[in-house]
């Protein structure tokens, strides 16, 4: 077996610390039982995102489609309207203007088991600091990765603003 490269051993040793931002996600009112959390670790290979999500709407079905879109959002607010709830999350993060799913804010889809999923990711599309202020967006559907602008991802489910976490 090839050895772990060091900065992916760095990577794994960052998890014993706190997360220098996280975003507490909330569901919507049609979604009430949705709670989670999208945690953030700068390391030295790039942002480490772990996210961990409860109360998500699954079947149990053999079949069904328990696979929810996730994205960081430019806008910083959860609020909006009834018919829109987070409204004003605004589109996905895309500071360099790409197209859809190449934004810096499109992340992998959570899979969901008996209405839970966890997840981590590493990434270099963003830094800690430049999703300061953002939002966490999770979708009732899966990303489609193909349609524009946003993936068809369907509504908007909950909702969480990225906030740095004090470090002791």
């Amino acid at each position: 077996m090839t050895p772990m490269p060091q900065a992916w051993q760095t990577t794994i040793l960052n998890l014993r610390r706190s997360p220098e931002a996280r975003a507490i996600l909330t569901g919507s009112a049609a979604y009430p039982a949705i709670t989670g959390t999208a945690d953030f670790y700068e390391t030295l290979s790039g942002v480490l995102v772990a996210v961990q999500v409860s109360g998500l709407p699954t079947e149990e079905a053999p079949c069904a489609n328990n696979i929810f879109a996730l994205h960081i959002h430019a806008g910083g607010s959860c609020t909006g309207s009834a018919q829109d709830p987070f409204a004003d999350a605004g589109s996905h993060y895309n500071p360099s203007g790409c197209p859809h799913p190449a934004h810096a804010g499109d992340l992998p889809p959570l899979f969901a088991s008996q209405g839970a999923a966890f997840y981590m990711v590493l990434t270099r599309r963003f830094t800690v600091l430049d999703i300061l202020g953002k939002t966490v967006i999770l979708h009732a559907s899966p990303d489609d990765f193909t349609s524009q602008p946003a993936g068809n991802a369907g509504a908007r489910i909950a909702c969480g603003v990225i906030q740095p976490i004090k470090q002791a």
